[in-house]
């Protein structure tokens, strides 16, 4: 089996590493992210939505910067909301401040019951830059 190429984001890998998977793997000229959450360096919650929401975002900001991406390289977009019936509005205004214009990446959104204590997840692929595909 060969090595996953995994993507650790500055001073978060021990919590990675505590939780027991890799926050993205770069494979085949892509980068597949797992879910990221609204969670501060010791892995809790921000508690009001919006900053989760933003957190999150920022998160995942930050790992695609180590693998030498930005938002603009994302192609595939998996959120999953609690309640999004009465969060999604909520959620939803946050998303420009990192999206920017379109053309925009494809989106599936998925109502769960749990996302163990947060209200908001996103799951992404982006292409890797050619520079970056080493």
């Amino acid at each position: 089996m060969t090595q996953r190429d995994v993507v650790f984001p500055a001073g978060r890998q021990a919590l990675y590493e505590r939780n027991r998977y890799s926050p993205a793997i770069r494979s085949n000229g892509f980068l597949f992210v797992s879910g990221q959450v609204g969670s501060t360096e010791d892995g809790s919650p921000e508690p009001e939505l919006e900053d989760q929401v933003r957190r999150a975002f920022n998160n995942l900001k930050a790992i695609l910067a180590a693998a030498d991406c930005t938002f603009d390289d994302v192609v595939d977009v998996t959120v999953f909301i609690v309640d999004p019936k009465s969060t999604f509005e909520t959620i939803w205004k946050v998303v420009p401040e990192f999206w920017g214009s379109a053309p925009h990446p494809t989106l599936t959104a998925v109502g769960v019951t749990w996302l163990y204590g947060f209200q908001f997840e996103i799951k992404v692929i982006a292409r890797l830059p050619e520079t970056a595909q080493g």
